[in-house]
């Protein structure tokens, strides 16, 4: 059974167009790459009620693993967690493993000199206040640790910095056991034809077609402009558990586009 996520981008300064989102782009990069489908992807306020009403809403759609970004920093603003604990039932406590990662991040930060202490004040440790019965997962960049809490068998909300850097080094270094232990192993494959064509008008029955023969294929065509000098670029991907099923479908959907474009006397050329 494919895993499913949505994904939740937090902060007011993304609705106000101050901050560009790009943590949606590359998680859902990394997802669909895991073998994950993501479902849905929303920008919210810092607004606890709002950010807890969209959680509760996925909670019910039961999807395998929703993702938050932001609002885990000190400051008064930063209601991400508590909304996760009201969300799911349960209040924030002091977490033991959560307090030692944020002190011993601002003790490596006052040895070199970049804050004035190690001092645990109350926003330090607001960072180590977690949902009941969570998990903290280190930051190996910024000071607040992400967060796993399953709150169901097999069904997990991770919530992360929104630091794009941070985000990063989360998941690239101490998020991918946690991870495959959940998405479990699938297999992703992406094919890219590229049309000698520079109307898309004309593209559309063939991808039709090929989608029509091909359902468990993604076909999707895009143009960025109009131009005689324009090629448009077909993307055919799959995922699966089964890496021979994968590379059989879709070796089967590039060959049915291939013959399409080429009966419609359309050169093209093929990348993996």
């Amino acid at each position: 059974m494919q895993r499913t996520a949505e994904l939740f981008a937090i902060g007011s300064e993304l609705l106000l167009g101050d901050v560009l989102d790009t943590n949606t782009n590359y998680l859902c990069k990394q997802l669909t790459g895991l073998g994950a489908r993501v479902c849905r992807a929303v920008m919210l306020p810092d607004d606890v009620n709002v950010i807890a009403d969209e959680l509760r809403s996925a909670a019910a759609r039961k999807r395998t693993l929703l993702i938050t970004t932001g609002g885990l920093g000190p400051t008064e603003d930063d209601q991400t967690l508590k909304a996760v604990a009201i969300a799911f039932g349960s209040e924030l406590v002091l977490n033991e493993e959560a307090y030692r990662m944020v002190h011993e991040r601002y003790s490596q930060l006052a040895s070199e000199g970049l804050v004035e202490s190690a001092e645990m004040t109350e926003p330090r440790k607001k960072m180590a206040m977690l949902p009941e019965g969570a998990v903290p997962i280190f930051n190996p960049v910024g000071t607040a640790p992400a967060v796993w809490l399953e709150w169901q068998p097999e069904h997990v909300v991770l919530c992360l910095p929104g630091v794009p850097g941070e985000l990063k080094g989360i998941w690239e270094n101490t998020l991918p056991p946690l991870l495959q232990r959940l998405l479990g192993k699938a297999y992703f494959k992406l094919v890219e034809v590229i049309a000698d064509l520079c109307d898309e008008s004309k593209l559309a029955p063939i991808v039709s077609e090929a989608s029509s023969a091909h359902p468990k294929v993604y076909i999707k065509s895009r143009a960025s402009r109009f131009g005689r000098d324009v090629k448009l670029k077909i993307t055919l991907s799959v995922s699966s558990d089964n890496r021979e099923e994968v590379d059989a479908e879709l070796n089967s959907a590039v060959a049915h586009i291939v013959r399409l474009l080429k009966e419609n006397g359309i050169k093209a050329q093929v990348h993996e």
